[in-house]
């Protein structure tokens, strides 16, 4: 497999899992914001990521969430399964139930917190890819990883049979430009800045789009993309703003955040938009009232209307 066995492409956000109050997976919840999200005209999902609190759930949660989630997009939007873990034992047994439930694809990092050095990532993949058919998006995620993948293991990775994407969220920006323009004629490469330069870039025909976090502005983010599809540079640039300030206001440059959890940010968001996103569950922590108040001061300053947290 390589890009051309795929179509992604656009905004992809990875969406949080909605947790009731008592911690417990909130189905309901999910499936109003997945109607939600895909109303907003996103072009796809991902389940279980970092946004989607990965790290807390059990399998058998996660392999719900991909069914569940499957059967409300229905085809609607491409949905792509976290499969992040410790052994690829495991993230193979997370693969095979985005498989079952008929997911477009699955994304995985490197193991985190181990460490693994360049030999161990690539026999990490090589495991995962000889373990299942599904297309892979290779996740580069330094903050959570601790390792930053260059561009000749990217390219090495790329090479395996299953892996038709890069999901780059490198620091190193001239990095991930380098890995941009090596790689982006063999497979799908995402991260590309809501901004001039990245306008410019998919002008060019240099990347794909952007595998970003909750989606909290909705239409706003693909429809940078499609008015660039379309031609429109300024409309896109003044959508591509909006997404700014929410990175510059909320975020640190390696996307760490400033205040709170990334988490219980897009979940205060969307629910203050008043989309069931749900509560954080522990260790995270919901955010403060001054922490709330400065989400909601964001989205005022954006013209988003927003509800009362209950």
């Amino acid at each position: 497999m390589d890009r051309n066995d795929i179509e992604w492409t656009g905004y992809i956000p990875a969406i949080t899992t909605p947790f009731d109050a008592d911690g417990a997976l909130d189905l309901g919840a999910l499936e109003a914001q997945l109607d939600w999200l895909v109303a907003q005209g996103m072009h796809g999902v991902i389940l279980a990521g970092t946004s989607g609190e990965w790290f807390s759930m059990s399998e058998q949660e996660r392999a719900t969430l991909f069914s569940v989630a499957a059967k409300v997009v229905a085809g609607r939007a491409w949905v792509i399964g976290g499969c992040n873990a410790f052994t690829a034992q495991e993230a193979a047994r997370h693969a095979r139930a985005a498989e079952a439930a008929g997911l477009d694809g699955v994304l995985a990092t490197p193991p985190p917190y181990l460490v693994p050095n360049r030999r161990e990532i690539v026999g990490f993949y090589s495991d995962l890819d000889a373990a299942t058919d599904m297309p892979i998006c290779v996740y580069n995620w330094p903050r959570g990883c601790v390792v930053d993948m260059d561009v000749d293991l990217l390219e090495e990775l790329s090479e395996l049979d299953g892996v038709v994407a890069i999901k780059n969220s490198t620091g190193d920006f001239a990095g991930f430009l380098a890995g941009l323009y090596r790689l982006s004629d063999r497979v799908r490469y995402f991260g590309i800045p809501t901004s001039a330069l990245g306008a410019d870039l998919v002008t060019l025909g240099r990347g794909d789009g952007l595998m970003g976090s909750g989606g909290v502005l909705g239409s706003d983010h693909p429809e940078f993309w499609r008015a660039l599809a379309a031609g429109d540079r300024d409309r896109a640039l003044a959508l591509g703003q909006r997404d700014r300030v929410v990175m510059e206001r909320w975020f640190k440059p390696d996307y760490g955040a400033q205040f709170g959890n990334q988490q219980a940010i897009m979940k205060t968001a969307l629910r203050l938009r008043g989309v069931p996103a749900g509560y954080v569950r522990r260790p995270l922590l919901e955010l403060t009232p001054d922490e709330v108040a400065r989400v909601e001061d964001t989205l005022h300053d954006l013209d988003i209307e927003t509800v009362a947290l209950r």
